[in-house]
Formats: structure tokens, C-alpha cells, sequence
């Protein structure tokens, strides 16, 4: 490969590194930079036609379509939650659980709860800040540690779909390639529990909470190889974030701790227990999991319906059609939550008024941080494409050159690079899906070249794009517009790019001993 074409299919990647981590420059500003920057090099270098560049930003906005709106709809939901007491009424209740028991309370609500809510299309990065500033957490906490546990089982998120992309692009049944993916969890998300404990309280934390800690990890990551070999990959984030909940309970009863205990509470909590009862106050979770199932069970004909025959299909790649599917995306149903529970919220038009104009402060932000960084991937993706949108010299597309140059450099060690590649991709995506579809074609043909298990290699790459959820700059802009502190995610990256380079390097360990 070309050094020149590799180091200039690198530099909107290192220009966007530099903006975060070196400069702080907030992810939607860093964002915007990278995509001018990945436009000119994918046009004058790259000889993509200028039109066709354009074209590519615009299916890229369009394809970050649930993730972007889901941002502004998770976001819209946790401020009207707030503004009613709501969120102050679930605070007081998890103050009751574990209570002075910070592992506990961490596993349960980053790993547990955080699970759960991206197994129902909730967004955590959107709804527990706000929760962990108000148990006492610091704004660096607060981001740090929702962003990372968002990858937990994140690849098996009841609404989406990234096991379900992986095995459209392989041509298998989603049980069988699930399997691949699941094999990692039970280490993987081990290592995502130890991070978190790390993040919030150091080494200290860290060895007092390892027992704990090791069960949350492999209870969740072995619930997925589970609900794999029944075939019900789709409701694993479910089971797997409940599971998590009762192992803790169990720990905690058989440690003699106490499990509840209401000596904590303060005045204002027991305000909120006056204000609203607790199923008021999270009655939006509750018909979202309703709706949730009802449009994902296999047994009822919604899936097939909203998923399949009301698909929305829109081309503007010619060959590569998005699909919209408006009434099966998570950010329609938790709207849809929303609006239906605002009676049992009592939320009358003072507290809308408000809401509204903090969500406006809020949401535009990390909305263009997450439509901006599908732009790059498409981007990378489709750079090379002449005017009839053919791919005529591989050797002009940025992912291949990227893939090609790591595959020459090591070889038959390119397992061990396969998960890396995954987080680049899923750093500059902000979304595993999108990792998957970059690299897995790619994946497959360089491990048929070094006699390498193509699908093991493609799943560590998908596994190494979820883990990039904690330096994603979307997310992490995300979860600090929920509690008013953008600008804050550039601190946190720093902190979590090493981390996740650790835990992606265990993933790569992994992937050398199985490929």
C-alpha cells in the first residue's frame, strides 16, 4: 500500500484525536472539522467526485437517522422526567438499594439498569447522568460511566440491530453468527464492570468491589451465550441486564448487607415519594418495554410488519437503499412512551414549557455530533466511487487502503488488529453498526487470504466497534448535554481512550487464540 494514501485515509481520524483529546474542542465542532477535512481528501486525493461527496454526507445523515433522533427523543423524555419529579422519585427509590454500597449501587444501575434500557432503545447516556449526579457522583462519573456500560451486551440492544446487519452481510442465520459475538462477553463485559469501578473510585474501589464485579461481568456475559443457543438474541440485553440485578441482590443478601434500607432518604427525597409514586415516575420505561416487545416478539405479526413491509425504503447510493422504518425505530417508541405517560407524570403546560426550552438548549448539539460522524464513516466508506458510483480501483477507497496497509504490516497476526480496526470504526461512527458494515467485508477476505476464521475475526472487529461507545465523541456529547456540561466529554476521553484500548486489547488476545 501506498504510505501516502494510508496516512491520508488516517488524518481526519488523527485531526479529530488531536481536536478532542489534545485541544478540548467540543464532539460536534471536532466533528465538523473532520468531515471538511475527510470531504477535500476523499475529492481531490481520493478522486471522488465532488457531487457524489455531498450525496455520501447526505445518506450518512440519513443513516444516523435512529441514532440522532433517538438522542433528541431520549433526551426530550429525561428533561420532561425531570422537570415532573420524576427522576427526582426514582433517585429516592435507588438511595434505598445497596444502600453505602457504592459497588453495588455502580453495577446495578451502570451494568443492571443501563442493560436493560439499551436492550428496550433507551438511551443511557441520555438517562442515567442525570441520575448519578443527583445519587452524588461527579460530572466526570456521570458521563464516563454510562458511555462505557452502554457496550454491555450493547451488540444484542432489544431495538438494535447490529448482530442482525452482521448476519445479513455473511449470509447466515443471526443464531449462528450470534455465537461468535456471545463467546466474548462473558470477558468483555467483565472488563467493562472493572472500568467502571476504576472510573469511580480508583484501585481501591476496584479490589473491594472484584468479587462482585467478576459476577455482574459473567453472569450478563454468559446469560448471552444462553439466549443465544435458545435463539432469542434480540431479547438478551433484557435478560441479561434483570440477570445482572438479581446476582447482585443475591450477593449482597448473602454478604449480610443490608438490600434496603430508607435511613438515607433526606427531606426532599421524601417530597418526591410524596409528589409522584414510583410506577408514575417511571411509567415512560414501562410502556416503552410494552411497546418495545410487542414490535420485536416473533410469535406477534408487528415485527414483520413495521420491520419488513413498512421498511421506507430510500435510495440516494445507488445499490446501498436506507431503510427508514419509521414505526419500528426505538426513538418513535420512546416519543410515543413519552407523550402516553405525561398524564401519569402530571405534567401539565408549565412543566412542557419548560422542559421544551431546556431539551432546545440540549439536544441541537449532540444531534449534529451524531449525524456528523455518520457523514466521515459514509464517507470513508464510499470514497473512491466515480460518477456512476462504481468502485473501479480499490486502491481509492479509504477503508480499503486502511485495511490493506494493517493486513500487510502484520500478516497472519491481523487477528489481533481486526478488533482495533473495529474501534476506529466505531470511534469515528459513534455506532457498532456502522463499524460492522465498514469492515466486515474486508474482514472476511483478508482472513481467507491468512487461512483465518473470517467470522470470529469480523465478530472481534464488531465487538472492538461497540467498545468504542466510551470515547464515541456523539455519546459522550450526549450524555453531558443531559446534565449541562458539554464541552465536559473532551476531559472524559482522555481518561476512557485508554481504556477502551486496554479492554479492546483483552478482545484481540481473544481473537489471536480463536482465529
Amino acid at each position: 500500500m501506498n504510505p501516502l494514501s494510508t496516512l491520508l485515509a488516517l488524518f481526519p481520524i488523527l485531526l479529530i484525536l488531536i481536536l478532542l483529546v489534545w485541544r478540548r474542542i467540543p464532539a460536534d465542532i471536532a466533528g465538523l472539522a473532520g468531515w471538511v477535512c475527510t470531504l477535500l481528501i476523499a475529492w481531490l486525493y481520493f478522486q471522488t467526485p465532488f457531487i457524489n461527496t455531498l450525496l455520501i454526507s447526505l445518506s450518512g445523515l440519513v443513516a444516523s437517522l435512529p441514532i440522532t433522533i433517538m438522542v433528541a427523543t431520549s433526551l426530550l423524555q429525561i428533561t420532561i422526567m425531570k422537570e415532573a419529579g420524576a427522576i427526582d422519585r426514582v433517585v429516592a427509590y435507588l438511595k434505598t438499594i445497596a444502600p453505602g454500597d457504592r459497588v453495588a449501587q455502580i453495577l446495578i444501575l451502570n451494568v443492571g439498569i443501563g442493560t436493560t434500557l439499551a436492550a428496550l432503545g433507551a438511551t443511557p447516556v441520555s438517562i442515567l447522568p442525570p441520575i448519578m449526579i443527583a445519587l452524588g457522583y461527579s460530572s466526570f462519573v456521570a458521563i464516563a460511566l454510562p458511555s462505557l456500560g452502554y457496550d454491555a451486551l450493547c451488540t444484542y440492544a432489544l431495538l438494535g440491530i447490529p448482530v442482525v446487519v452482521f448476519a445479513n452481510f455473511v449470509g447466515l442465520p443471526v443464531q449462528e453468527v450470534g455465537g461468535y459475538f456471545a463467546r466474548f462477553m462473558p470477558v468483555i463485559s467483565t472488563c467493562i464492570a472493572l472500568a467502571m469501578l476504576w472510573l469511580a473510585g480508583g484501585w481501591q474501589l476496584l479490589w473491594r468491589g472484584l468479587l462482585p464485579t467478576v459476577l455482574a461481568g459473567t453472569t450478563a456475559g454468559f446469560i448471552a451465550i444462553g439466549m443465544n443457543a435458545l435463539g432469542l438474541v434480540t431479547l438478551t440485553g433484557i435478560a441479561a441486564g434483570l440477570g445482572v440485578i438479581l446476582v447482585m441482590l443475591i450477593y449482597m443478601k448473602l454478604a449480610g448487607k443490608p438490600l434496603r434500607s430508607r435511613e438515607g432518604l433526606s427531606d426532599l427525597d421524601l417530597d418526591a415519594e410524596k409528589k409522584l409514586s414510583l410506577a408514575s415516575a417511571v411509567s415512560p420505561w414501562i410502556i416503552l418495554t410494552v411497546l418495545a416487545l410487542l414490535v420485536n416478539a416473533p410469535f406477534l405479526p408487528f415485527f414483520q410488519l413495521v420491520f419488513n413491509r413498512w421498511s421506507m425504503t430510500l435510495e440516494i447510493i445507488p445499490g446501498t437503499p436506507e431503510k427508514i422504518r419509521l414505526f419500528w425505530q426505538a426513538y418513535f417508541w420512546i416519543l410515543v412512551s413519552t407523550v402516553l405517560a405525561l398524564p401519569f407524570l402530571r405534567a401539565d403546560r408549565s412543566i412542557l414549557k419548560v422542559s421544551l426550552k431546556k431539551w432546545l438548549k440540549r439536544a441541537p448539539r449532540p444531534m449534529l455530533a451524531s449525524a456528523v460522524f455518520f457523514a466521515i464513516a459514509y464517507l470513508i466508506n464510499h470514497s473512491g466511487v466515480n460518477a456512476s458510483w462504481e468502485l473501479v480501483d480499490p486502491a481509492r477507497n479509504m477503508v480499503v487502503v486502511i485495511a490493506g496497509a494493517a493486513s500487510q504490516a502484520f500478516g497472519r497476526f491481523y487477528p489481533a488488529v481486526a478488533p482495533f480496526l473495529g474501534l476506529l470504526s466505531g470511534f469515528i461512527s459513534g455506532s457498532e453498526t456502522s463499524a460492522i458494515a465498514m469492515l466486515t467485508g474486508i474482514h472476511l477476505s483478508t482472513a481467507e487470504k491468512i487461512g483465518a476464521l473470517g467470522l470470529l475475526i469480523a465478530a472481534s472487529s464488531g465487538i472492538g466497534g461497540g467498545l468504542a461507545s466510551v470515547i464515541s465523541p456523539a455519546k459522550l456529547q450526549n450524555a453531558a448535554a443531559s446534565i449541562d456540561r458539554i464541552g465536559e466529554e473532551s476531559q472524559v476521553i482522555r481518561v476512557t481512550f485508554v481504556i477502551s484500548l486496554i479492554i479492546t486489547a483483552v478482545a484481540a488476545v481473544m481473537t489471536v487464540i480463536w482465529a
